[in-house]
C-alpha cells in the first residue's frame, strides 16, 4: 500500500447508470469512508469467481457507515454483449448487494475511469482512504487476508485522524 503522504487524490468516476444505489456516487459524497472499488466485466472468468464474491464478502463483513464497496462495470471488450440490461440480471442473478456504476465510454476501447486510473485490465481492485487519496490499486486478484488487512489498516488511519 502506498504512503498516505505520497498517495494522489483518486480520480473522479465517469458514469453512466448506477444500480443499487437510490442516487449517483461520487467520490465527494464519500469522503470521510475508506472505499474498495472492484472494477470487473461480466464476461471475465477472473471477476466473477473470485472479485466480486471477494466484494460481497466485504460488503457483508465491514460497516458501510465506515467502508463503502462499489462495483465498477468497466467494458473494453465484447461492448455489444455487456449492455446495462444484461448487467442488471447479472447483478440480480449473482445477488450482489453493493451499488454498482456503468464506466461512460471513452474516446477508444478503454472506457474513461478505466483510463482515467490507469487500469491494465479486470479485475483490478483499488482502495481509496478516507481523505480521498488512491491507497492501493491492484490488478488481478489478491487473498481475502491480504484485502481484509489493507482495509484494516486504512480504517485504523480513519480512526486515529478523527480522535486528533
Amino acid at each position: 500500500m502506498m504512503k498516505s503522504a505520497a498517495a494522489p487524490l483518486a480520480p473522479d468516476w465517469h458514469v453512466a447508470e448506477w444500480f443499487n444505489s437510490s442516487s449517483p456516487l461520487d467520490l465527494e459524497s464519500l469522503r470521510g469512508k475508506v472505499v474498495a472499488l472492484h472494477a470487473f466485466q461480466m464476461l471475465c472468468p477472473g471477476c466473477v469467481i473470485n472479485s466480486l464474491p471477494q466484494a460481497q464478502r466485504i460488503a457483508q463483513t465491514f460497516d458501510p457507515a465506515d467502508l463503502a464497496v462499489i462495483g465498477f462495470h468497466t467494458v473494453f471488450e465484447h461492448n455489444e454483449v455487456m449492455t446495462p440490461q444484461a448487467l442488471a440480471v447479472f447483478i440480480r442473478e449473482f445477488r450482489l448487494t453493493f451499488p454498482v456504476g456503468v464506466d461512460l465510454p471513452g474516446a477508444g476501447p478503454i472506457p474513461k475511469t478505466m483510463a482515467g486510473y490507469g487500469m491494465q485490465g479486470t479485475p483490478t481492485l483499488v482502495l481509496i482512504d478516507h481523505r480521498g487519496r488512491l491507497r492501493k490499486h491492484t490488478f488481478g486478484t489478491e487473498d481475502d487476508m491480504r484485502v481484509g488487512a489493507d482495509i484494516g489498516l486504512l480504517l485504523a488511519e480513519r480512526e486515529r485522524s478523527d480522535a486528533q
